[in-house]
This record gives C-alpha cells, structure tokens and sequence, in this order.
C-alpha cells in the first residue's frame, strides 16, 4: 500500500486522488513529515514475534516482499551495513518513511513480542515516556501498526465476522485519543482476527498514560480499502507533539 515499487506502479504527477492507495500513502508521508518538523530523531514502535531493537545503522530492502527497495534508519555513511533481507516490516516501512521526508534523521525501531499483555505493553509505553520527558532533545515516536486483517472476503485472512465491531472500537480510539479504547483490546481476540498492530497500539496508549487528559488527535485516514484496517493518525499531549501513527 505505501510503497510504489511493491504495487506495480510509481504514482506520477495526476494520480487518481480517489484511488485508497494513493490516498493512504499521501497521509502516511505527511505525518511523517508532521513528524519530522518537531524532532531530529525518532523512536519507531512496532510488533514481532519477539522483542528486539534496532538501531539508526540499520538497512534492509523489500526484495522479500517483491521489489529490492533498499531503505535506512539513518545516513548512509562510508561505509555502509549491507541491508537485511529479512528485516521486520515495522522496520522496513519506518525507513522508508524516513527516506522519503527526512533523510537526514536518525531512528531507533523497538520492536515489541506479538504476545506481550496488555500491562506489559502499558508498562513499557509508560517506561519509553519516562525516557523521553528525561531527554533534552525533542524526540517523535512513529507507530507502525496494522489493524484487523479479516475485515472482507478479500482480506488476507479473509472475513471473520467479529472484525468489524473491533475495527471500528480501534478506529474509535485512535481517531479520539483514547487512552481506555486501546487499553481494552483483548490480546487472544486481536489474534484471532489478525489485528497484528494491537501490542504496538497498547505502548501508544501507556505512552501518554501519565497525561491528565486524552491526547489530542489530528486524522488524516481511516479505512480498509483491501479488508485491513488502516489509520493514519497525529497524536500531541497538551504541551508538545510526541507520535503519529499509521
């Protein structure tokens, strides 16, 4: 959906404003950019199957998803890392966010485990904030996170039924910043219907935990054009932009 080269066309000057892809991508890149104009780095939250970190010397390429489109969490120096064939999409997709509006930024990706609790992933979006409110230099937090995958027949896990009902809570919360929506989400549920951005989504909500009231949103999209669930999301606490999320 973000990335050109995966979808068989690069958009050229006059692309159909109505076709979702293009739509989608267009609001992923300006909350990046959203991003990018209040902090000189970032944190990327993202899901695997089990926790890890990477950090800004970090290169991989899309070459397993069909097209050898190699991105960075950060300059490209001398001597360049080879890029990594298997890298975690969370990671590929941060980096070519990166890539396209703000080149010269560095990232660190921290990867969350797909079975982590609900408290675990409060915890340690609670932690993460700690860190940053400790850290004189400003820092944005991009979440790369996916909704259900089982909203249509065409869906990559095709049409489950109870998708829908949950699709539209997560909607809910993310479109109005509620802390409570995102902490509600059941892990086994958000399992069983492919909601694999759900430990990504609960750091977000410990993320702004501490704060006296729910974050204040800015939406640039919500739907699911090809049975997943996206949103693209800017989320900023009282005083100062912190996230965005897609």
């Amino acid at each position: 959906m973000l990335v050109p080269e995966l979808c068989g066309r690069v958009p050229v000057s006059g692309s159909d404003p109505d076709d979702p892809t293009v739509v989608l991508r267009a609001a992923a890149l300006d909350a990046a950019a959203t991003l990018a104009t209040t902090a000189g780095r970032w944190i990327v939250v993202g899901v695997d199957s089990h926790g890890r970190i990477y950090g800004p010397g970090t290169r991989g390429t899309f070459r397993g998803f069909g097209a050898d489109v190699v991105v960075g969490l950060g300059p490209v120096g001398p001597e360049p890392a080879p890029a990594v064939t298997q890298l975690p999409l969370p990671v590929l997709i941060a980096g070519w966010l990166r890539e396209q509006v703000a080149p010269g930024i560095s990232v660190q990706a921290r990867l969350f485990a797909a079975g982590a609790s609900a408290a675990e992933c409060a915890a340690a979006g609670a932690a993460l904030r700690a860190e940053l409110d400790t850290d004189p230099h400003p820092c944005a937090v991009l979440v790369v996170a996916d909704g259900a995958a089982t909203l249509t027949v065409a869906a990559p896990g095709y049409l489950d039924e109870r998708a829908p009902a949950l699709q539209r809570d997560l909607d809910t919360a993310l479109r109005t910043g509620s802390r409570a929506g995102l902490a509600t989400l059941e892990p086994q549920l958000c399992a069983q219907l492919l909601v694999d951005g759900r430990a990504a989504y609960q750091v977000l909500g410990g993320l702004f935990a501490a704060d006296y009231a729910d974050p204040r949103v800015r939406t640039l999209y919500q739907g699911a054009p090809y049975g997943v669930g996206y949103d693209v999301s800017v989320w900023q606490p009282a005083d100062r932009t912190v996230t965005g999320d897609e």
